[in-house]
């Protein structure tokens, strides 16, 4: 019940957190984004990006998405620990004498098979069989030199099977020792006796944790680019829609306009990221869990960076994309084709977020920065990238996105103020300055 306990504080934790932002319209957070875009050394484009801020954090959608995906973080850290914190028990009826060897090698025997003991004193095996029959007991143990199951065990390998397996080994064994005529010290020396090491030659691609962590982030990833991409396209059209531009454009050039409203919507993206980074390390280690230790730990930090790099690229697109439409209508028309990179991405790395191996083509996609933010994180997670890869993805990425944010800047200049219809990139990039 313990993990449950964690869930509980946690929620009431939460649903005061939310409470007190809903009622603090004045409240610190606002007054440090208020001081932020005053002194920002930012200049116009500090001042947008602070606007935007206030506007993102103040709206109802900012609180329910992050509530859901704290939810489903929690979910997805606490049911794991709850099940693997259930240890089943079986019950073994003794009939007849057994010496204190004897018990102790059917209790260790049962407790390597992954349960734990309790053994209970049958009056006579008539009474044992009637247990076993009502299921009382698991198995019985016949004067030390027998074991009675209910059913013939099957083949597939089962907790049960594993239970009655171990224990007519561990008898056999004993009873080889006795008529080897060992001492009760060699018998204790022997059961003691521990394995040799084990060494391997080439470290494991990756681990469980590792692989449940990249998934998690994967879906993550997805979903907060999805987001904050249609914040930006409906942004900057609400905006064009409203001719709030041509206002906004008497005061500030169009790249520090777009810049900063590019630059606010990150910040509050990458802010929400870290809300939910910070909530998950706090409940994994308060209910044990081992997601977010050891490899998955660079897992982590691995999403988080392609969060941001892939935000970057893919906001300069929407962007440019929200200027050159008229209404709200036209934006169905430009969903699918500037969503298709995402969808590919997102698919192939959750096909390959198995065990085993990547593909080649998520080795290949790693390296292209509209799908890099899917596939990279998913080969730290395999521990098929080096270090130099991880930074030459980077390295790739953050070019080619200098270039689209050079076009997106220059289409957005030339398609914002040009209202009353859907504006044609030909047109826009025949454009003369």
């Amino acid at each position: 019940m313990k993990p449950a306990l964690y869930v509980v504080v946690a929620a009431v934790v939460l649903i005061a957190f939310v409470r007190r932002w809903r009622r603090g319209s004045g409240g610190v957070a606002r007054r440090v984004l208020s001081v932020v875009g005053q002194h920002t050394p930012l200049g116009e484009t500090g001042l947008v990006a602070a606007r935007e801020i206030r506007e993102r954090l103040r709206g109802r959608f900012f609180r329910v998405v992050t509530l859901i995906l704290l939810a489903v973080v929690g979910a997805a850290i606490v049911i794991p620990t709850t099940h693997s914190t259930r240890v089943s028990r079986s019950s073994i009826g003794i009939v007849g004498p057994l010496s204190p060897a004897q018990e102790a090698a059917i209790v260790a025997a049962v407790e390597r098979s992954g349960s734990r003991a309790d053994l209970v004193r049958e009056r006579d095996v008539r009474q044992a069989r009637s247990a076993l029959r009502s299921g009382r007991v698991t198995l019985v143990v016949e004067d030390g030199r027998s074991v009675l199951v209910k059913t013939a065990t099957s083949a597939s390998p089962t907790n049960s099977t594993q239970t009655v397996a171990a224990v007519a080994s561990a008898l056999g064994v004993e009873r080889a020792f006795r008529v080897a005529r060992l001492s009760a010290r060699q018998i204790a020396a022997v059961a003691h006796a521990r394995p040799v090491p084990v060494t391997s030659v080439q470290t494991p691609s990756s681990t469980g944790s590792a692989r449940t962590t990249s998934l998690i982030g994967i879906i993550l990833i997805f979903i907060m680019l999805t987001q904050y991409l249609t914040w930006t396209l409906m942004g900057v059209l609400e905006e064009k829609v409203s001719r709030v531009v041509e206002v906004l454009l008497a005061t500030v050039r169009p790249i520090q306009l777009l810049g900063g409203k590019l630059l606010g919507i990150g910040a509050v993206a990458l802010l929400q990221a870290g809300v939910v980074v910070g909530f998950a390390l706090v409940l994994a280690n308060a209910v044990g869990s081992s997601m977010l230790k050891g490899t998955a730990s660079l897992v982590v930090v691995a999403s988080l960076v392609w969060l941001v790099v892939g935000y970057a690229f893919y906001s300069w697109v929407y962007a440019a994309a929200g200027s050159m439409t008229a209404r709200q209508d036209q934006v169905q028309s430009l969903a699918l084709p500037l969503s298709t990179p995402l969808i590919f991405g997102y698919i192939v790395a959750l096909s390959n977020a198995g065990p085993g191996a990547p593909s080649l083509l998520v080795k290949v996609l790693a390296y292209l920065p509209p799908t890099a933010p899917f596939a990279m994180p998913l080969l730290v997670a395999k521990g098929a990238v080096q270090w130099f890869e991880f930074v030459l993805s980077i390295v790739a990425s953050a070019a080619c996105t200098i270039a689209v944010a050079r076009l997106a800047a220059s289409v957005y200049r030339r398609a914002v103020l040009r209202t009353g219809r859907r504006v044609g990139i030909r047109e826009v990039l025949s454009m003369n300055r």
